[in-house]
């Protein structure tokens, strides 16, 4: 079953490379969730189900220009972890970033379920925030 859940684990990253929302929705189960930790940056929080990925993936296409390389996967049971790196842009500052992540994937009868990133949370504060004077 492992190989399957990379598989599908893959097949999600590659429709997030097209940026092909119909893949991605196909992917997940109704009910997933998706959680970025961290504060000061609007990717951050808890997303839930079909409309909460949705909103998830139209706030990163109007604040960020990214792109992701997921470099190896690791799968146990139902679990695959993807360590990755990314590099983009952040629209509001025009500010760069680097990004090492890991995404710790739950796949259950053929879709995701729960999805949990550990990024550098720092990196992507940083490239999002603004001066004092309000300018990037």
């Amino acid at each position: 079953m492992s190989i399957e859940n990379i598989q599908t684990v893959k097949n999600f990253f590659a429709a997030i490379g097209r940026g092909d929302r119909k893949a991605l929705l196909a992917l997940v189960a109704e009910d997933i969730e998706w959680i970025i930790p961290g504060e000061d940056w609007p990717l951050a929080g808890t997303r839930h189900g079909h409309a909460g990925l949705a909103d998830l993936v139209e706030t990163a296409s109007k604040s960020i220009e990214t792109s992701t390389e997921p470099r190896e996967f690791v799968a146990q049971g139902d679990r695959v972890l993807v360590v990755g790196f990314a590099r983009g842009k952040i629209k509001a500052t025009n500010k760069m970033f680097e990004d090492d992540w890991v995404f710790a994937v739950t796949v259950r009868d053929g879709r995701l379920t729960n999805i949990r990133e550990y990024v550098d949370t720092q990196a992507l504060a940083r490239a999002s925030q603004m001066d004092a004077s309000g300018s990037a």
